[in-house]
């Protein structure tokens, strides 16, 4: 039975993704009250320990940040927030390490495109060790790509296990106890970009984009020193 989910890894990442989204369309749907924003509040009071479980398999800081907003305001209590999006995220980086171990096949054609970026993970890994394992969570482009590419590799599963448990735990942590504690101040932001939405979306719009688009750089110059390494 355990190889058996082992090797349709993939598969139940798809049915978790599947589920989610359509219990979040039949439950929004069901919702008791009218107005889509007063539906998702209500969805969050009354489901925010799933939500946020499921959200953190998906690796979402937002997640993350609505988890620190809600323990707050008292809607979640704050360590059980924090515990919950630690296993999620754990669930996650498994399942991703159990997609490169036991179904080699697939990733090397359905990520034929990633191949540089499978061999930075590689290259990261022999020259870092554990900690990269630690660390893959804040590295964007790569969080996916490095649990998958550890999950190639000979690495031991029960050690990449326990260092995925704890950096979940800190991940969420580091994200949840500063949402929480600066709550009133992020709630007034959030109330006042509501009301001038159209001053606030432009500012969005280009810190979004340069963010992106340095982090994209970022990892390409990755890619291209070890390529030059290599040769």
């Amino acid at each position: 039975m355990t190889k058996r989910l082992k090797n349709n890894s993939g598969k139940i990442l798809f049915v978790v993704v599947a589920t989610f989204f359509s219990f979040i369309a039949y439950s929004l749907y069901q919702a008791p009250v009218s107005g889509l924003e007063d539906k998702f509040l209500f969805l969050l009071k009354e489901y925010g320990y799933i939500i946020l479980f499921a959200w953190s398999i998906l690796e979402g800081e937002l997640g993350l940040i609505m988890a620190g907003l809600m323990s707050h305001d008292g809607s979640m209590n704050l360590y059980m927030a924090i515990f919950v999006a630690g296993i999620g995220g754990f669930v996650g980086d498994q399942i991703y390490f159990y997609i490169g171990r036991f179904n080699k096949a697939y990733v090397h054609k359905k990520f034929a495109g990633q191949r540089r970026k499978f061999a930075l993970a590689h290259l990261l890994l022999q020259k870092y060790g554990w900690p990269i394992i630690f660390v893959q969570r804040y590295m964007y482009g790569m969080r996916t790509i490095i649990p998958i590419s550890i999950g190639l590799t000979r690495y031991s599963a029960k050690m990449f296990a326990f260092i995925n448990l704890i950096s979940a735990w800190c991940w969420a942590a580091l994200t949840i106890v500063p949402v929480w504690y600066f709550g009133e101040e992020i709630l007034k932001v959030i109330h006042w970009v509501k009301e001038h939405w159209y001053f606030a979306a432009p500012f969005a719009i280009i810190i979004g984009g340069s963010m992106i688009y340095y982090f994209s750089k970022a990892s390409k110059k990755k890619e291209k020193n070890y390529e030059n390494n290599v040769k």
